[in-house]
């Protein structure tokens, strides 16, 4: 197998600094046994208000620059109706300029995938749909608390590609409770036969506040380490032999058909977030809206915005993020361009440890690129914390110097 499939090959566009729109639409109709993200049950009050609250925030942002990306994530953006969605779309195009952006994705799931929802996107502008299909197998969807079945997934892909969307991407998990190997491959031929553009393959995290949670607090589930180790190798050969670059850990495309909105946030270049819960990197800045539906319209009311964990993005947190995110992609870090971009962050520490990946197999530095290796990305959280521990080290070193 090779170790640095895609090595070298830019995604995403141009290096320049790109700005991203990204709206989190609250409303599900239930909540997966495994979802972390903020949620709210749909009514016509709640949604209206949503609509008013979006257009007034986002004149509580400046920008000048036109928007390359826009990405709608949720909870289930697709639940909206389509007057709703065009509602939405014509205050998101508003603030975009003059030219469309390049991208512009929508998550959607299969139980509410409508022809006139569908049309009502592609209206908007809509170029790419992000599908949650997690899996094909029945008992599998229901232990994930999934309100959709085997049937519907066929029907709503169907209706996406009669729309006519430039891209497609199908969201697939595995090492589930119950899954062993012949489960998750059969997921992998069975996607692979509706011949997406794209394919996102995650493994099952089990977050804190979430029912999978509780039931691994409780004994009734377990991690399996080697299974999950098995399940990521087996995934990255099968959809490479199909035809799928791996551009990052988790994500998987045909040429051309990479996600440029998430590329440009893993580059740690510039988004806002609009609604509740909505993160933000933007001048100069980083913080999220409040994870409350009414909260988050209270503050936009009162002319605030990204209020909770807002940090100051120095250039030491974007150095550091932009390691750590960059090497989660197959191109790696460019090392001389990201000593130009953040001048006084490499030092000896970081040397050394980049010298150990080396030497223990989980990256290759070739033509002044740090690319991880497959082993690497097996272990990319834990490279992931490494980077975080020296750069820490170096900015209480340069405070300490400070003072003395």
């Amino acid at each position: 197998m090779s170790e640095n499939r895609g090595a070298g090959k830019s995604v995403g566009g141009p290096e320049r600094n790109a700005l991203g729109i990204y709206v989190h639409v609250p409303f599900c109709a239930s909540t997966c046994d495994f979802c972390a993200f903020y949620q709210t049950s749909p009514t016509a009050e709640g949604i209206r208000g949503f609509l008013d609250s979006v257009e007034n925030e986002t004149k509580l942002v400046s920008w000048t620059r036109p928007v390359d990306t826009v990405f709608w994530g949720g909870g289930t953006p697709g639940l909206l109706s389509p007057g709703a969605i065009t509602a939405l779309g014509d205050t998101v195009r508003k603030r975009c300029g003059d030219s469309p952006p390049a991208e512009w994705s929508v998550e959607m799931a299969p139980a509410s995938v409508t022809v006139e929802r569908l049309r009502a996107l592609k209206d908007a502008g809509v170029t790419r749909i992000s599908m949650g299909v997690q899996s094909f197998e029945p008992r599998l969807l229901d232990a994930l608390g999934r309100q959709h079945t085997r049937e519907q997934i066929f029907r709503a892909y169907e209706r996406v590609r009669s729309v006519g969307f430039a891209s497609v991407n199908l969201d697939l998990m595995f090492a589930l409770p119950g899954q062993e190997m012949g489960a998750w491959t059969r997921d992998i031929e069975e996607a692979l036969a509706l011949q997406p553009d794209h394919l996102s393959t995650y493994c099952l995290t089990f977050e804190e506040d979430t029912k999978l949670w509780v039931r691994l607090s409780r004994g009734q589930v377990k991690r399996d380490v080697e299974r999950e180790r098995a399940l990521y190798l087996e995934t990255w050969q099968r959809l490479g032999a199909a035809g799928f670059a791996q551009y990052e850990v988790s994500n998987f495309a045909r040429p051309g058909h990479e996600c440029r909105h998430n590329v440009n946030t893993w580059r740690m270049r510039e988004w806002i977030g609009l609604g509740p819960s909505a993160a933000s990197q933007h001048d100069g800045w980083r913080g999220a809206n409040p994870a409350d539906l009414d909260r988050w319209r209270a503050q936009v009311a009162d002319g605030r915005r990204a209020t909770d964990d807002r940090t100051e993005l120095t250039p030491a947190l974007l150095a550091e993020d932009a390691l750590i995110f960059g090497l989660r992609m197959n191109e790696g870090v460019d090392l001389a361009a990201w000593r130009k971009r953040f001048p006084g962050h490499y030092d000896e520490r970081l040397a050394a440890l980049f010298a150990r990946m080396e030497e223990g197999g989980l990256a290759v530095a070739t033509d002044g690129c740090l690319r991880l290796t497959d082993e690497g990305r097996l272990l990319a959280d834990a490279v992931g914390a490494e980077i975080m521990a020296a750069m820490e080290a170096q900015e209480m070193t340069a405070a300490v110097g400070g003072i003395l």
